[in-house]
């Protein structure tokens, strides 16, 4: 018995080798690292982005101009702002009724598509509707005003530049009003001419012709000349403007007019 005892042992140790690689063996998936890190791998794939986050200065908003009054009805623009510019542009009131339909089915969507390219008001006017394309611009540029006014300050309250005292302070108030003013009647061979302007933010945003020569020949020659005038005198910002062919002495007078109404203004 005694013989035995040494192959005992042996069986007894192998018997436990065994198992042991057995358990080993059984346990190994469960601490394979590679395992357990395919699972992360899967969810970071599910969570990368598909468009990105859109840029802070892409906010969209509307703005509204003034109903600017014409002889054939009230035109009034809407812009769609996007970016700081103009998406979209329609005309929310415009001239209705007989030929008046016609023409603004045809004259509105051009100016919409202008006032997009061009990006401002200084859009050429729709032959056929002069009206609604002088009423269509003085509603778009008082839309842009608004737009401008809106934007945010580019100074902080505390800099010199916004809190500026003496001459500077009073010169950035007197740019900021709005103001209209009429000119002096000037008198010409065939009636007189008198304008008035509405000036905001230092610039002229609307002009018109209070009086002007009529009668005859002369309502021709008004119609005609005045309103390309009184676009000149907002594109222009002046009284330099080009005299209209054909209208030589409305154009003088107009300009005389104009430059007094400036001179009112403060230049």
């Amino acid at each position: 018995m005694r013989k035995n005892h040494p192959v005992r042992r042996v069986v007894l140790a192998t018997a436990a080798t065994v198992s042991g690689v057995v358990l080993l063996l059984s346990l190994k998936p469960a601490s394979d690292p590679t395992a357990a890190a395919a699972p992360q791998q899967t969810a970071g794939a599910q969570q990368s982005p598909q468009g990105g986050t859109r840029p802070a200065g892409a906010a969209t908003g509307t703005v509204t101009g003034d109903a600017t009054p014409t002889q054939y009805g009230t035109v009034q623009v809407r812009l769609t702002v996007a970016g700081g510019k103009i998406a979209r542009a329609e005309a929310v009131q415009a001239p209705k009724g007989g030929l008046s339909d016609q023409k603004t089915a045809m004259a509105v969507p051009k100016l919409n598509q202008e006032a997009v390219a061009a990006q401002s008001a200084r859009i050429d006017a729709v032959s056929g509707a002069t009206y609604t394309s002088n009423g269509y611009k003085k509603s778009l540029q008082s839309a842009l005003d608004r737009m401008k006014s809106a934007a945010p300050p580019t100074h902080s309250a505390s800099s010199p530049a916004a809190s500026g005292s003496g001459s500077g302070a009073g010169a950035g108030a007197a740019q900021a009003r709005t103001v209209t003013v009429t000119g002096k009647v000037a008198q010409t061979p065939y009636g007189p001419v008198q304008v008035r302007i509405t000036v905001s933010g230092g610039k002229i945003a609307q002009a018109s012709a209070v009086q002007a020569p009529k009668g005859g020949l002369s309502d021709q020659k008004t119609a005609m000349a005045v309103p390309k005038l009184n676009q000149e005198a907002v594109t222009a910002g002046t009284a330099h403007i080009d005299a209209v062919s054909g209208a030589t002495y409305t154009s003088t007078g107009y300009r005389q007019s104009l430059q007094s109404a400036l001179d009112q203004a403060g230049g």
